[in-house]
């Protein structure tokens, strides 16, 4: 009888927190389970997930929920996230649900904060920034683009999503590691499919499960830079050629800041997010224009201007062009708003915070919502169609803003972001210019919450011999792009 007595104030106790104020509205759901389940639950279309929706139209723009047994408040409510975004550091610091720490390692950048998030920031920027993209990332994005899509336009279909991941992992990865995998007994991609396959699931580390293989897949990776770290640092008279380099010089300082721990989880984060992000967005990309001819035609009327203007047709693409590609930056920003490929920014609260009426406990996790912003038809109207038009006279984002977070926001806005954008301009440069092509299966997405393609996506490319083969009647139109 006591047990039962136990269990029942447990349970309410669970269900009704103490707080000093009155706390956002919303459920708990089960002790410990929270509403994890309803939480990963699929979603088959590009709307916010039915989790979140149900609970805006219940409870409005902020409510509180349950997650992998942490108390939650979510919020979609542009005030409040641009409130956190700005706050960090103060009022707010980074934060991920245990399960999200294990995957990504325990010094993983997004767990650091203060001095140690700002150094490893510059040291990413080295790479990543603007003057490295200008002076010697464009042209080898530009050489992997043109390589890749001439392989592809001789096989009768590709899978697009895999293959943009393979090509962007084969690039960056050799910046970050010099890894080619034509020279490596290591096949460490495959490492990171399996890992992301199960990076957002049920967190269940049980043999079978995708949770299971996504740790799998992580211990895989790190016995690999581990073994890679162990021979560069036994090397002290090794030249710098990588990133990987500029982290072991960094550790062999007199007093080094970085730790062996949080350079191996750096450069595993890296390695994942240089290239499933923006693979993935791409792949949405060239489904959606696919989908919409008027906005094909727009681009391809840019980009084939871009060729007419250059002394040598096939010269390769330089900073000013890209720079110039007014359009191709409407149809970017489109994507990633449409893509939404982060369904969830995760903060904690350092102290009690009221905001409109409702007390946030100290402690609390934060979820930031960037599809209920991105797909707010009180933001964006008719918010699920493809309209790049939409970004006209609003392009220049340079970090979030409270209506667009597709990169984050704040003190953590993506460092990746320009990175990101050069390739997916540099993929639609040479794609519209020198190709046409056809859906020959897949293409559905499904969200778990994050994005995937369950069938992929496989497409066949066709070399445009001319600008004057567009009424090719071996083509469906309605297929042909």
């Amino acid at each position: 009888m006591a047990m039962v007595v136990v269990s029942v104030m447990w349970a309410y106790r669970w269900s009704h927190p103490r707080a000093n104020g009155r706390l956002p509205p919303g459920s708990l759901g089960f002790p410990i389970l929270g509403e994890t389940l309803q939480f990963f639950a699929p979603n088959l279309t590009c709307d916010i997930s039915p989790f979140v929706k149900e609970r805006l139209n219940k409870y409005g723009s902020i409510f509180k929920t349950s997650v992998v047994g942490r108390p939650v408040v979510v919020t979609a409510d542009p005030e409040l996230n641009y409130y956190v975004f700005q706050q960090e550091g103060k009022l707010f610091e980074s934060w991920y649900p245990d399960t999200f720490t294990e995957i990504f390692g325990r010094d993983n950048v997004g767990s650091l904060h203060g001095f140690m998030y700002k150094y490893l920031k510059s040291l990413v920027l080295r790479l990543y920034g603007q003057e490295n993209l200008r002076a010697v990332l464009l042209a080898e994005t530009d050489s992997a683009c043109r390589k890749s899509l001439a392989s592809w336009a001789s096989r009768p279909s590709v899978e697009l999503k895999d293959s943009i991941s393979e090509m962007i992992f084969d690039l960056t990865a050799k910046k970050l590691i010099s890894y080619e995998p034509s020279k490596s007994s290591e096949n460490l991609r495959k490492n990171f499919v399996a890992f992301i396959r199960g990076l957002i699931s049920f967190p269940v580390d049980i043999p079978g499960t995708a949770y299971h293989e996504c740790m799998k897949g992580r211990r895989n990776a790190m016995k690999v830079l581990k073994k890679m770290m162990r021979e560069r640092m036994a090397e002290p008279a090794r030249q710098c050629e990588d990133f990987f380099d500029v982290l072991i010089e960094e550790l062999r300082r007199e007093k080094p800041v970085l730790t062996e721990a949080i350079a191996l989880d750096l450069m595993f984060v890296l390695l994942f997010a240089s290239f499933e992000t923006t693979a993935l967005a791409l792949t949405l990309g060239v489904r959606l224009i696919a989908e919409n001819p008027v906005v094909l035609d727009a681009l391809t009327e840019e980009h084939e201007a871009i060729v007419r203007g250059r002394k040598e047709c096939d010269a390769g693409l330089t900073w000013a062009e890209y720079k110039s590609m007014t359009f191709t930056s409407q149809v970017t920003l489109e994507i990633s708003r449409l893509a939404n490929i982060v369904p969830g920014i995760f903060r904690k609260a350092l102290q009690d915070i009221e905001f409109k009426g409702y007390t946030i406990p100290a402690g609390w996790g934060i979820m930031v919502c960037p599809p209920a912003v991105h797909l707010n038809p009180e933001i964006y109207e008719d918010p699920l169609a493809f309209n790049p038009w939409r970004w006209q006279d609003k392009m220049d984002i340079t970090g979030g803003t409270k209506h667009f977070m597709a990169f984050g926001g704040g003190l953590r806005f993506c460092v990746g972001t320009d990175l990101s954008k050069v390739l997916m301009a540099t993929f639609i440069h040479h794609l519209v210019t020198k190709y046409r092509w056809k859906t020959v299966k897949g293409g559905n997405t499904i969200r778990t919450p994050g994005l995937s393609f369950p069938d992929g996506f496989h497409v066949q490319l066709f070399p445009k011999i001319s600008h004057n083969d567009k009424d090719d009647s071996s083509l469906s139109p309605s297929l042909n792009i």
